[in-house]
């Protein structure tokens, strides 16, 4: 009987989610006084609160010769601040059945907070990551071990292929641009706690980030907060880079390495977030190679002639130019025809676009699938999180199906033809003969 009402409970809960989901997400917006740009989502579901701060502090920033930086900064962010070391952050976050989470990436920097919303939780949860953000200690001992341990990982990412494949990738994608710059054990090596320091108080500042709240809070009671959480903070000035240069000339590279299977990366610099051709390009790829077994990609490359296990494509839009790219794993005596055979795809594709009946299954599908992205706290904190990022509207979510449905198939073929040139396209191998 207990079961019985666990699952119906738990079934109430996902439907009055899903349902809040279809009805849109209403985000709250407003610039606090420390100059830091707030977006709340008030969900009064469950007693629990989502928080999440993120800074222009990825990758892109490290400086020349100190690629590594950035991710180092952050992943010892969290070990220890103000009075408390990492043992008594970990110990005090269990104790309030609270979690940290976040990392760092191409752009960004997050620091997150899950925890439960009355206050006698929420507060010291929330003091946590208020110590966290504004105080890291940094200590010399713990910054030694997080950096050997980067350097550990770098050295054994540096014996397998598609991890050659996915650096030489980006190398070769953004050659004189700081998202092609690539941490190796040298780079990290060199760092020093000062280095840290220095990144964290250039780059951790009030103007630079951006607080998204999603859970059960009042308005006033997220001002309070938002607040708090960076008042300590110099107001510092928002981190700007040059744009992407433009795409870079085609071509391939070739490297060796003694694994059986070649790895296979083809593409190009295309979009960043916000572009109006994004539903044409996310729209047609499911057609070409992001729709798992009905791609055209997966239909002929793995179906048709066995070439690979799986084959796919994506566009991932970053602050400027992320990258379109197609990527599969094939045995490395079969590498060059499959090279040709995604081409071949792929020109098809550019020349003729979808098919109506191809349209309609992607729309179906994307449409359909679009609530599953917004059931959770976690997933609209997410959505939110980079709403506030990247700068897109705030009712980016509420017309997403509609775009979906307009999208025409000479839409796609303009969009696919303005960003995805096959001259241009970057072919990188790992492993293969």
């Amino acid at each position: 009987m207990k079961t019985a009402m666990k699952r119906l409970i738990a079934a109430a809960f996902a439907l009055l989610l899903t349902q809040a989901a279809l009805a849109g997400v209403k985000i709250e917006h407003w610039v606090s006084p420390s100059g830091a740009r707030v977006y709340f989502v008030e969900s009064r579901i469950l007693p629990m609160l989502d928080v999440q701060v993120d800074f222009a502090a990825g990758s892109m920033f490290d400086p020349a010769g100190k690629s590594g930086l950035a991710a180092l900064t952050r992943a010892t962010l969290d070990n220890g601040a103000g009075k408390l070391d990492e043992t008594a952050i970990a110990e005090q976050l269990a104790d309030l059945g609270a979690s940290l989470g976040g990392g760092a990436d191409t752009d960004r920097a997050s620091i997150s907070l899950r925890t439960l919303s009355p206050r006698d939780k929420r507060d010291p949860a929330l003091d946590i990551l208020k110590t966290v953000v504004q105080a890291p200690l940094f200590d010399a001992a713990i910054f030694e071990r997080e950096k050997a341990r980067t350097i550990a990982g770098l050295k054994e990412a540096m014996t397998r292929p598609d991890s050659i494949a996915g650096k030489a990738f980006w190398a070769a994608l953004y050659p004189d641009h700081p998202y092609g710059r690539q941490a190796t054990p040298e780079t990290v090596a060199a760092l020093t706690r000062d280095d840290l320091a220095a990144f964290h108080g250039r780059y951790y500042t009030a103007a630079n980030a951006s607080i998204t709240l999603v859970g059960d809070l009042s308005r006033q009671e997220a001002e309070r907060i938002a607040d708090k959480l960076l008042a300590g903070l110099p107001p510092g000035t928002p981190a700007a880079l040059p744009a992407v240069p433009g795409q870079p000339a085609g071509g391939l590279t070739r490297l060796a390495h003694p694994a059986s299977q070649a790895h296979i990366y083809i593409g190009l610099p295309a979009i960043e977030r916000g572009h109006p051709d994004f539903f044409p390009l996310l729209v047609g790829n499911y057609t070409l190679g992001g729709g798992g077994f009905v791609s055209r990609l997966m239909k002929e490359v793995r179906d048709k002639r066995g070439y690979a296990y799986s084959v796919y494509s994506y566009f991932a839009p970053l602050r400027h130019s992320g990258p379109f790219q197609i990527g599969l794993q094939t045995k490395r005596s079969q590498a060059n025809d499959a090279i040709t055979v995604a081409r071949d795809v792929l020109d098809t594709f550019l020349q003729e676009g979808p098919s109506e009946e191809e349209l309609a299954a992607a729309k179906a599908n994307l449409t359909g699938s679009f609530p599953l992205r917004l059931d959770s706290n976690r997933k609209i904190l997410d959505n939110v999180a980079a709403i506030g990022f990247f700068g897109l509207p705030l009712d980016y979510l509420d017309p997403y199906q509609a775009k979906v449905q307009a999208v025409t198939a000479t839409d796609i073929k303009a969009a696919f033809a303005r960003h995805v040139r096959a001259d241009r396209l970057i072919t990188v191998t790992v492993a293969a003969d």
